[in-house]
């Protein structure tokens, strides 16, 4: 993971910053991530990331069900 890449780079001597910026990704980018995932194993990473996207599938199943019934409604009413 991205976050482990930053933590060997420092481990060899590099500045956190050199470290970050090698990665590339901004600081801020890198402190989000640090603060999302930074206590986390990783089994419990793979697991955040198969559940986001469990939920971005989802997510779109609603989507596509919820325009289904917008044009279905449409059609009952004689719109089409």
């Amino acid at each position: 993971m991205t976050l482990r890449q930053v933590e060997v780079l420092m481990g060899q001597g590099m500045p956190r910053i050199d470290a970050i910026r090698q990665i590339g990704v901004t600081e801020q980018t890198y402190y989000s991530w640090k603060k999302k995932c930074g206590g986390m194993g990783t089994e419990q990473l793979k697991e955040l990331k198969r559940l986001q996207k469990e939920n971005e599938r989802l997510r779109r199943a609603v989507s596509d069900l919820t325009l289904d019934k917008l044009i279905l409604s449409e059609a009952a009413r004689g719109n089409f």
